[in-house]
């Protein structure tokens, strides 16, 4: 049955104008986004294929090209669309966190890196510099390592903070295993870069573990 058959109440767009997007499901959303099924399927039906087929809306986005254009129904005009949606919304939540307080907005600097960072393969290390205000100076990736580690190296950090002109730091990577719980290293490491940094007065205000749709903030436990 075709989602124009369906009762006007449950059909995605409807749904949504009526109550709102956070009523509709993962894969009625991604209908809206399709627009359109294959055939014998509705666009409601390729979405929960394309959900199941890839394991989460996160995994799809992540995906590559070849991956995406080897899926009925996702083709390389959709691959772009899809690219474009993602760049726009990392971009308006780069806005925000630019706009005002950093950590007046520590909803907005986390959902800016999850999206930055979450679907990436392979680990980043990256750092927002503030100025006094804790308004955002810049956003650097600084270092990339294997699916395992990363280098850090607390001089080149300094170096780049002083570039910036930075009076504080935030810093996050991800683990691509997805278990977003800091490790013993990841809790030396920002012993290190907290110290560096304290020799030039530039305050670590939060180390973020950014792993799938989860998180870790190293301020909200305390550790800083």
């Amino acid at each position: 049955m075709a989602i124009t058959d369906w009762p006007q109440g449950e059909r995605p767009r409807e749904k949504l104008l009526a109550r709102g997007a956070e009523a509709l499901s993962d894969a009625e959303l991604l209908a809206i986004f399709l627009r359109t099924g294959v055939k014998g399927k509705s666009a409601v039906a390729l979405a929960r294929d394309l959900i199941a087929h890839f394991g989460s809306l996160s995994r799809l986005f992540a995906a590559p090209q070849r991956e995406c254009r080897g899926f009925p129904g996702l083709g390389q005009a959709k691959y772009a669309q899809l690219q474009a949606v993602l760049e726009m919304a990392r971009r308006s939540l780069a806005e925000q966190i630019r706009a005002g307080d950093a950590l007046g907005s520590p909803a907005a600097v986390r959902d800016y890196l999850r999206l930055k960072l979450s679907a990436l393969p392979h680990e980043v290390f990256v750092a927002l510099f503030l100025d006094a205000q804790n308004r955002v100076l810049a956003v650097e990736e600084l270092f990339r390592g294997t699916l395992t580690q990363t280098s850090v190296y607390p001089r080149e950090v300094v170096k780049r903070a002083l570039a910036h002109n930075a009076a504080g730091a935030i810093f996050a990577h991800n683990h691509p295993s997805g278990v977003a719980e800091p490790s013993q290293a990841d809790r030396w490491l920002t012993d290190q870069l907290k110290a560096a940094l304290a020799l030039v007065e530039i305050r670590v205000l939060d180390h973020f573990i950014v792993a799938g749709a989860g998180s870790a903030s190293f301020a909200e436990r305390g550790w800083l």
